[in-house]
């Protein structure tokens, strides 16, 4: 909605309100044209200067210039005052904003339009003025040097939980070698084998949980992914320096807890922060340095395989990310939603966001989105508040992305990539090679990902990677009952499919189940049930990666490898109703009008 505030003379305001309408609905007034013609122009902007107007006209054309309101959710918050910048002199730009937020130009006024709220007059009106400089930037014109720096250290906590999966398999088999171990307790049994795989994902169950309850509210995101990083830290160096079993799993968990706290601050922060435009984009990217991570830990095992007490390095080597981590994050700001949240001034709110968003970004862009930001409802709300009507849906949907993500298969490649290689026909070494060749390509169609998530939309990724990870599935499931019966003839073909199908599968996971659901978790949620809802998303997705990881073994020794994968095939095919029938397009839309679209 657009307000008019009145001089002194609120009559002499009914009267040229009244001479507005009519102009408009007319359209034959001059003014009228003006409005008409700026409301149709969406992404150029019309100068006052060149639209021809009466004295009459100009008089209102002024008093629209000098104040310029937008209301959300019954709060009026000030726009930035267009007509102090001069790149900021024309009410198109303003209209634009309106018109991409859902505000409707009303042709009358309201009799108490004249007066502001004590609330609106103070350090609102302040931290919205116009900047020296005017407008600055072309329209969605991202300062990558900055956003981009604002990106890359919450990513750092995704890169930390990708190492710890791409490495356990191969810090396992080095521990539990007699050649290798150095250690006298290499003897793992199956369920010791199964607590080394799972403590982490423990931790990481625990740590989601406290986030979901009290520390993300409390801490706000930055301090979240500091925690996380002494976590980290802490966890590397127990690992490495573990003199007995007991110690390794104490290890374990601890860095368990900072990829709990990690992962549910990182995509919190990055969507708080990244410009709309890009924001499918980060988030995406975070998932790409989870899949680096990956990589390097594929590496790495291959690189320490036949080493002895190799595992050690491998577990201690996080030690120096996680400090890159703590330093990064010393450097940048709070959240400026957060901010808002905890009821700190709008004015360091606004410091924030321009720190994000750095001095190329368009600053009418900026100014809207902070306007957005101080009328929206900053309630801190608690789990309890989840379960309200307007908040199931995008629960549901939050949720249900991340268990999909989790049983559907995944764990099984992730976590035992390497056996799944072996079980094809390769030997240790090759398996382990392999691996490294399917962590580049997870790293290749991640970047595939990137590249459209923002164009194609998170619908069309999400549907088309689950339909062929479901027939990726069924053709596993197929193959291992063909090897299950003694099938010689058809073992170097069905080993060959088997690999062929485990690299559909990353692919297609890689482009929509790995990259999305991190992303509609990140921008989802309302902003008052947000890291309650993340936290809860995230508990969700390690407790059913926990859950699967500990009875994978189980499952294939009771259902063997074949009907597992059936059972993961079962499983995808519910996942892709679930996603067509709940999960809506968000791309392009601020996280205001997210929340919006989803009441």
């Amino acid at each position: 909605f657009l307000a008019l505030p009145g001089g002194p003379d609120s009559g002499k305001r009914r009267d040229a309100t009244k001479r507005m309408s009519a102009a408009t609905a007319s359209g034959s007034g001059s003014l009228g044209s003006a409005f008409i013609s700026l409301c149709a122009r969406n992404h150029r902007s019309t100068s006052f200067a060149s639209v021809s107007a009466s004295p009459e006209a100009a008089k209102n054309r002024s008093r629209v210039k000098n104040f310029v309101f937008a209301r959300a959710e019954g709060v009026r918050a000030p726009l930035s005052g267009v007509s102090r910048s001069k790149n900021r002199e024309d009410l198109g730009i303003m209209l634009r904003h309106g018109h991409r937020h859902g505000y409707q130009p009303r042709s009358s006024m309201e009799p108490n339009d004249s007066e502001l709220d004590e609330s609106d007059s103070g350090d609102r009106v302040g931290l919205l003025q116009p900047r020296p400089g005017g407008g600055g930037g072309r329209p969605d014109q991202v300062d990558w040097r900055v956003t981009g720096f604002a990106f890359l250290f919450p990513a750092i906590g995704g890169l930390l939980f990708g190492w710890d999966i791409g490495t356990t398999s191969g810090a396992l088999t080095s521990i539990m070698d007699p050649n290798t171990s150095g250690v006298d307790w290499y003897a793992l049994d199956s369920f010791q084998q199964g607590m080394v795989v799972s403590t982490s994902l423990a931790g990481a169950l625990l740590a989601s949980a406290a986030a979901a309850v009290k520390v993300g509210d409390e801490f706000g995101s930055k301090k979240e992914l500091q925690l996380a990083a002494l976590f980290y830290g802490a966890g590397a160096i127990v690992q490495g320096l573990a003199p007995s079993l007991g110690v390794l799993i104490m290890g374990r968990f601890t860095y368990g807890l900072g990829i709990g706290l990690a992962m549910h601050a990182a995509p919190m922060y990055i969507a708080e922060t990244a410009p709309p435009s890009v924001r499918g984009l980060l988030i995406s990217l975070k998932e790409g340095f989870i899949v680096g991570g990956i990589m390097l830990g594929y590496l790495g095992s291959y690189v320490i395989f036949g080493q002895d007490e190799g595992w050690r390095s491998l577990l201690s080597t996080p030690a120096v990310p996680a400090a890159l981590l703590m330093l990064g994050m010393s450097r940048l700001p709070d959240s400026p939603r957060w901010l808002l949240q905890r009821g700190r001034p709008a004015s360091e709110a606004r410091e924030a966001l321009e720190q994000v968003r750095g001095k190329k970004a368009n600053r009418d862009i900026v100014d809207a989105e902070m306007a957005r930001m101080v009328s929206s409802d900053h309630h801190v709300g608690g789990i309890n508040e989840l379960f309200r009507r307007e908040n199931l849906r995008p629960l549901y949907i939050g949720i249900s992305v991340v268990l999909f993500q989790q049983i559907t298969g995944q764990p099984s490649v992730l976590y035992y990539a390497e056996q799944v290689f072996i079980n094809a026909g390769y030997d240790p070494a090759d398996g382990a090679g392999v691996a490294v060749i399917l962590g580049f390509f997870k790293l290749l169609m991640t970047g595939v990902a990137v590249a459209f998530v923002d164009s194609a939309g998170r619908r069309p990724l999400l549907l088309s990677g689950v339909g062929i990870m479901t027939l990726s599935v069924l053709t596993l499931a197929v193959c291992s009952e063909t090897m299950a019966s003694g099938d010689v003839a058809g073992t170097s073909f069905t080993a060959r499919a088997s690999v062929a199908a485990i690299f559909a599968y990353v692919g297609a996971y890689q482009v929509s189940f790995g990259p999305i659901a991190w992303l509609l978790v990140g921008e989802i949620f309302p902003q008052r049930v947000r890291s309650a809802a993340v936290g809860t998303a995230t508990l969700t997705n390690f407790f059913s990666n926990f859950l699967v990881s500990l009875y994978l073994p189980t499952l294939n020794e009771n259902l063997g490898t074949a009907g597992t994968y059936y059972l993961f095939s079962v499983m995808s095919v519910v996942a892709l109703s679930s996603i067509y029938l709940t999960v809506p397009e968000t791309k392009g839309k601020t996280l205001e009008e997210i929340e919006e679209s989803l009441r």
